[in-house]
């Protein structure tokens, strides 16, 4: 059996958890590595709150930050994201087979069942009051209270 390591688990999900944090990857799959000023481009705010999703995606493990002069290149890495898959891929394994059990059994139980039971002849149903005006009571105008 696999051992996964729950912190670095929980890095990864944290840092995926942010829609942000999201698009800045699916920039960078889509580009080997790029700069964090092209990264941040299509972004509403400012580069400091950029490098601060960029830290929270490096500690995770997702990227990796190389400089060079002053320019500081991202990219993707794809360890700890194997390994959430594989996480997921066990949970999907489970889940996948229980509800596979589950179809099996509904399908040998037909519902809703062809025939509704039968009623015994002495049980009667009672007539319901709601439609009637003596079961009806009537409310009493606001700040009035009934006589008894």
């Amino acid at each position: 059996m696999v051992k996964y390591r729950d912190e670095t688990l929980d890095r990864t999900f944290a840092a995926l958890s942010d829609p942000t944090r999201r698009a800045l990857l699916a920039r960078l799959r889509a580009a080997e590595s790029l700069s964090v000023s092209e990264l941040a481009e299509p972004f509403a705010m400012s580069l400091p709150a950029i490098m601060k999703h960029l830290d929270v995606l490096t500690d995770a493990g997702l990227i990796v930050r190389e400089k060079t002069g002053r320019t500081v290149a991202c990219r993707l890495t794809a360890r700890p994201m194997e390994q959430a898959m594989h996480w997921l891929e066990r949970y999907a394994r489970f889940w996948s087979d229980n509800l596979d059990r589950l179809a099996a059994f509904v399908e040998e139980t037909p519902w809703p069942p062809t025939a509704p039971p039968p009623v015994p002849p002495n049980v009667r149903a009672s007539p319901s009051r709601a439609g009637s005006a003596r079961g009806r009571r009537r409310s009493t105008p606001r700040g009035r209270i009934p006589k008894t």
